[in-house]
């Protein structure tokens, strides 16, 4: 089976997207890794230089993603320390509230990013990942925010070479 063109590429461009982040976590011992991150750098390296990639509509909506969850989270569930990785008995209010939070945030993040015109798919999971408790605290989202900083960075010097903050092909 022969792969369309550019699926070599896409494909290895994806893992060199995600390894700076990666080593970044490495290094620091730091969440510069997370699920979301994939199907954005995945955005990133298969569709490379189109609307949904436009580093506002990336950051812009990892952002929302990452505020809506911290809202939602300490909002609703905060003192219950838990996620949605741990077991909780049937019906327990504990588990409830999280996952309130959760529809909540996804709630929040969409409104956000359609009132701003920041659309990325992919902040729906990072504000689910806050919200629900996998990284609550607002270090995690700052975190999160550098990651996905530093993989738009990495994705427009490839795309557009060393001078891309002064490039005349702007996108929104």
């Amino acid at each position: 089976m022969l792969m369309r063109e550019g699926a070599a590429f896409s494909t290895l461009y994806v893992g060199v997207l995600l390894a700076v982040p990666g080593l970044l976590a490495w290094l620091t011992g730091q969440a510069f890794i997370f699920p979301s991150l994939g199907p954005t750098a995945f955005l990133l390296a298969t569709v490379r230089d189109g609307e949904v990639t436009a580093p506002r509509r990336v950051i812009g909506g990892h952002g929302i993603g990452v505020v809506a969850g911290l809202v939602a989270y300490h909002a609703i569930a905060p003192e219950f320390g838990v996620s949605m990785t741990t077991a909780a008995p049937l019906l327990a209010t504990a588990q409830f509230r999280v996952v309130a939070s959760g529809v909540v945030a996804v709630v929040l993040t969409t409104g956000g990013m359609l009132a701003t015109e920041t659309v990325h798919p992919p902040a729906c999971a990072t504000t689910l990942i806050v919200s629900l408790g996998l990284l609550p605290s607002l270090v995690d989202g700052a975190l999160i925010v550098v990651a996905v900083v530093v993989l738009v960075a990495v994705h427009e010097l490839v795309l557009h070479g060393p001078a891309f903050s002064g490039s005349s092909r702007r996108r929104r």
